[in-house]
């Protein structure tokens, strides 16, 4: 299989209208420590609650914001709701990437129509700031799609949530807006949620990546990345390729115990400045060897950062035809090691960081080790 560094945009309709991520929402095992996680080391704000105080009292939510992306941290009040079986299931991890859009019903009846799984029937949540109207389709795993049509609404989230504010001292750390979530899946399946996104969604085919691309001594995986007609949602799909050891796709299968989300990447203007107060905030990152500096400028040319500032905090660098990037990743945040974060800045690249794959792998297999799991 050939690699596609990209398609040429379609001049075609855009046949299922996205105007971004509205929110990605988290099932946890403990929502308040959760939402105090983020705001301490990733700089999040909170805006919104719902719990026993607001006549939830079944499910707590904490609503969490930076710029354009805003994070849901939903915990179970009882052992026997559905989402604390979930949290025992896949630990915690994502439940919910909701797409914002214009009609919600309409969206869902076209999903429909194209073969798409009901997970929720349009609904019209109303308060006193407003209505909303959701709808849910599945995905990959146990995801779901939530449709949110929020015109009529100038609440803080969503009906039910009531107004709240960080108590913590928030500094936020110079995150923008969700760039794009990856999916890993089960051997045979990307193709299968590929052709759902084609289908359904009405997304086009931007890059594929084969084993030889994505591959180290020991492990290889594949993955396709499609995105919808205004380029706003990019979902990369990954599933294990064969190699002589345990991949990470695999090592996130068998402790996620399916298919589901496993890195979210949020665009930062500034990584130096970013990363620089993640680094002081607690986050830990993967860490790639000082020597990967030593020759990475003879391969992305000249760059507009200091060397010296990127090797400090191991920020990886990379070059398309039409400009470069600069990237970072978290290790897992939670026990399980499932979901993590990449960090990056776009100078123009439209890409995904294929120069920095082997780095990047190399670094992974180097923490499934230590695990004991690769």
């Amino acid at each position: 299989m050939d690699t596609l560094t990209k398609t040429q945009a379609s001049a075609s309709t855009d046949t299922f209208p996205i105007k971004g991520t509205d929110y990605i929402e988290f099932y946890v095992g403990n929502a308040k420590q959760s939402a105090m996680y983020y705001q301490a080391a990733f700089g999040y704000k909170l805006i919104a609650y719902k719990g026993p105080e607001t006549g939830s009292r079944e499910v707590v939510s904490y609503v969490l914001q930076q710029d354009k992306i805003r994070l849901v941290l939903t915990a179970a009040l009882s052992p026997d709701h559905e989402i604390a079986k979930h949290v025992a299931l896949h630990g915690d991890g994502v439940k919910i990437l909701a797409l914002w859009v214009d009609d919600a019903a309409h969206s869902y009846q076209l999903a429909m129509d194209r073969g798409a799984q009901s997970a929720q029937e349009p609904t019209v949540l109303e308060d006193d700031h407003g209505k909303v109207k959701v709808a849910g389709i599945h995905t990959y795993g146990e995801t779901i799609h939530t449709l949110v049509e929020r015109n009529d609404y100038n609440g803080a989230f969503l009906p039910g949530y009531e107004a709240r504010e960080s108590v913590y001292p928030v500094k936020p750390v110079g995150l923008k807006f969700v760039d794009h979530c990856v999916g890993n899946v089960e051997l045979g399946g990307m193709n299968k949620w590929v052709k759902f996104y084609q289908d359904v969604l009405g997304f086009k085919l931007l890059i594929t990546f084969d084993d030889k691309d994505i591959s180290t001594k020991y492990t290889a995986l594949m993955s396709k990345v499609v995105s919808n007609g205004n380029g706003y949602i990019k979902f990369p799909i990954n599933e294990p390729a064969q190699g002589l050891k345990k991949s990470q796709i695999e090592e996130y299968l068998d402790f996620y115990h399916g298919a589901g989300v496993q890195h979210i990447a949020v665009a930062t203007d500034d990584i130096l400045f970013t990363v620089d107060q993640l680094r002081k905030n607690g986050v830990d990152f993967l860490y790639v060897p000082e020597v990967y500096y030593e020759t990475v400028l003879d391969r992305v040319g000249e760059i507009d950062e200091d060397l010296e500032e990127l090797k400090r905090l191991n920020i990886l660098i990379d070059r398309d035809d039409e400009g470069y990037l600069l990237q970072i990743f978290t290790k897992p945040v939670q026990d399980r090691p499932t979901v993590f974060y990449e960090i990056i800045q776009r100078k123009g690249a439209r890409s995904f960081g294929k120069g920095n794959f082997k780095a990047l792998f190399e670094a992974i297999e180097r923490e499934q080790e230590l695990r004991g799991t690769l």
